[in-house]
């Protein structure tokens, strides 16, 4: 019996010691409540590197509301689905933990959350992401602290005020402005549902990107505010029948947010500041950001003229990037882009052909080839993969610079197989293009996964810039509100391939657009480029991706157009012409500092010099002498040019025989001596390329019979 008083007086004073630890835990957690932490942070600000702001970057989004500026049926929405006891429990729901508890065993895992809506803002104030243990214990004894301090109506206020509703927009203000264009205190019943439903995953459920997802989750939002008994069942069905209509604001910096997006994401990688630290921190951004380029992508990605008629709602992105210092002056993620949304500049799509000089050409010059290397054109077979010309035409050879000039493919092709495809694959890898081994398809742009825009960019940046690449960047700078400037990640330059292969190339890309496949559309300013176009294959004649990549003298970047995901509905019905003209139209409106007129050959490289370009027509005559002592000769002359490349084979015919006699070099005239004047021959003149050692094709030839006689 006093065995079992001592057991019971024991359990009482644990009981009494732990009630004592637990209210010592409140009351010591009731200090960490920080008023100033609910009051906006400091703003960070973009500038340019003239010191002007470009854009100001906060975590709040928005304008404060008062709780008795949101329609009761909005904050019902609220409660419902996030916390349906939140007026009657003090911080922490046991009823609702319970419930989860038991959903979790029954599935065997994690399936609903048990946290109410002052925990959540106790979590979003106080906290950081951490999941321990120690973490939760922190945040219920928070929520319990909070729900002593203030009142119900101002704990759901300030819930509405912080949580984040996707694209920017922090608190409900800001949603209702972002998605309806309207105050907060005129939002419908479904509008409001649909905002209830979107702080469990905001991007996931947003209604600009996800529409159907987003319906889904805003007729949730309905049924359980039926179940609840906060909307009649013949009402709810009826709202559940509407559709989802946005109404998106314009915002003033609309034009820049792709590229705001993409400093965020540059701060946490190189300069380690979690997304909310860079909102929050008053920091001062000095980007490399061109404003006029910015704009002007901006207006022009907008622009249906740019598309084929039937593909106005296609989509495209755009990257522009400073040569000299790798710096990104523009970046466009979309047409229609929106905060934190699918930035397209980032998605890998098939390149085709803008792959050629990254896989075949550059390698096969670093290998000792040169541009007028002549190449296999010819329709053939490697094991049951056999690549076409565009056109169907082959001309049995052709040289590099006519085959990238002109986008050959079977040559390409045929140049891979010799150099192999572990050298292109390595090659790649310096370019920090690291793909899957794709076959000798990688020629053509055929890859497993593709590459971005922003990759393709940064390489060939590499022939713009003397064979050296370096990451894109789009932080020059960050200074805290102390004016220090933080220590992030120094990018570095690192040596693809030669300067001489690099000039080639820019020689080279430059033909693409004089007179290749990249000629369409005018250009102001010297541009090299390649163009590039992946066919969809269900649909003959369809594209699904279309590209120009290319550079000037100060500025290389990219143009992607296609659809996020093509079908046999959706898929462009132009090729590469369309972003060929918009890169051009952009490059033209390049500002006075970004202006060259010509590219600068690096010292100690060797100049291209152009093509040989053999006589169309060589007309070839012939006269006959005789001289002193019955000497006789023949005097042959032909039309030609003054190419000091081009030499001439002479051939002498006889009884169709046909034998070459001899090499003429930097002449158009031949003496043959002691010609027999009893027999009748026919010579023939060919002009010889001496660059390729390929001779005029038979188009090129003028053959002459002169038969040699008694006059």
């Amino acid at each position: 019996m006093k065995k079992n008083a001592l057991i019971l007086l024991a359990s009482v004073l644990g009981s009494i010691l732990l009630a004592l630890i637990i209210y010592l835990m409140i009351i010591l957690a009731g200090t960490t409540i920080n008023d100033s932490k609910l009051v906006m942070k400091a703003t960070t600000s973009l500038v340019d590197q003239n010191g002007e702001v470009i854009s100001q970057l906060y975590i709040e989004n928005r304008e404060i509301v008062s709780i008795y500026d949101v329609p009761e049926h909005v904050q019902e929405a609220f409660i419902s689905i996030e916390d349906s006891r939140f007026r009657q429990h003090q911080g922490i729901d046991f009823r609702s933990i319970g419930r989860a508890l038991y959903r979790d065993i029954l599935a065997g895992a994690k399936v609903e959350g048990g946290s109410t809506i002052t925990q959540q803002l106790a979590k979003n104030v106080f906290l950081t992401n951490e999941k321990t243990l120690l973490r939760k214990t922190k945040e219920v004894l928070i929520a319990m602290n909070l729900e002593r301090r203030y009142s119900k109506n101002e704990l759901l206020e300030m819930y509405l005020n912080r949580i984040y509703f996707g694209h920017g927009a922090y608190g409900i203000q800001a949603a209702s402005t972002l998605y309806f264009n309207k105050d907060v205190s005129e939002l419908s019943i479904e509008e409001g549902a649909l905002l209830a439903g979107l702080p469990k995953a905001p991007n996931s459920y947003s209604p600009i990107t996800n529409p159907e997802r987003s319906k889904q989750r805003r007729d949730l939002v309905l049924t359980v505010m039926e179940n609840q008994g906060k909307l009649q069942a013949g009402e709810a069905k009826q709202l559940r029948g509407k559709t989802v209509v946005i109404n998106r604001k314009p915002q003033d910096d609309d034009a820049y947010l792709t590229y705001i997006d993409m400093v965020i994401d540059e701060a946490e990688r190189r300069f380690h500041l979690t997304h909310e630290e860079v909102l929050t921190g008053g920091y001062q951004i000095v980007v490399p950001l061109n404003r006029t380029l910015q704009e002007v992508s901006y207006e022009k990605i907008r622009d249906s003229n740019f598309l084929p008629n039937e593909n106005a709602d296609a989509e495209a992105a755009i990257v522009l990037m400073n040569v000299e210092t790798g710096g990104v002056l523009a970046v466009q993620g979309g047409r229609e882009y929106v905060r934190r949304g699918l930035n397209r500049v980032n998605v890998k799509r098939q390149p085709g052909s803008a792959f050629k000089p990254l896989a075949v050409y550059a390698p096969a010059l670093e290998q000792g080839s040169h541009p007028y290397t002549l190449l296999v054109d010819q329709l053939l077979d490697y094991n049951g993969y056999s690549p076409r010309n565009y056109n169907s035409v082959y001309s049995g050879s052709m040289t590099m610079y006519d085959a990238l000039t002109y986008s050959a493919n079977a040559p390409a092709v045929w140049l891979l197989n010799e150099l192999g495809i572990n050298h292109s694959v390595e090659t790649l890898k310096t370019f920090k293009l690291e793909i899957e081994d794709a076959g000798l398809a990688i020629a053509l742009g055929g890859l497993t996964k593709g590459v971005t825009p922003l990759e393709l960019t940064a390489s060939y940046r590499v022939f713009a810039n003397e064979g050296k690449r370096i990451d894109p960047y789009f932080i020059e700078k960050i200074y805290d509100q102390n004016g220090e400037e933080l220590e992030g990640e120094v990018l570095e330059e690192q040596v693809v391939v030669s300067p001489q292969t690099a000039w080639y190339m820019t020689r080279m890309l430059e033909a693409v657009v004089d007179k290749g496949t990249g000629s369409v559309g005018e250009v102001t300013t010297p541009l090299a480029g390649k163009t590039g176009t992946s066919s969809f294959s269900p649909v003959e004649g369809a594209t699904m991706d279309a590209w120009f990549v290319g550079y000037t003298p100060t500025v290389v970047g990219s143009v992607w157009m296609g659809y996020d995901v093509t079908s046999a509905e959706r898929y462009l019905k132009g090729g590469s012409t369309y972003p060929t003209v918009l890169f051009k139209e952009m490059i033209n409106e390049l500002p006075q500092n970004l202006r060259e007129v010509a590219f600068q050959r690096p010292e100690h490289v060797q100049e291209l010099e152009p093509p040989v370009q053999l006589p169309d027509q060589t007309i070839l005559t012939a006269t006959f002498s005789i001289g002193g002592r019955g000497f006789s000769s023949i005097l042959l002359e032909w039309t030609g040019n003054d190419d000091e490349r081009i030499h001439y084979h002479i051939y002498e015919i006889t009884n169709d025989e046909r034998k070459r006699i001899a090499t003429v070099i930097n002449g158009q005239q031949f003496f043959i001596s002691s010609a027999n004047p009893f027999t009748s021959k026919m010579y023939e003149v060919v002009p010889f390329d001496s660059v390729t050692a390929q001779e005029g094709e038979s188009s090129n030839k003028a053959e002459v019979k002169f038969k040699l006689g008694i006059h």
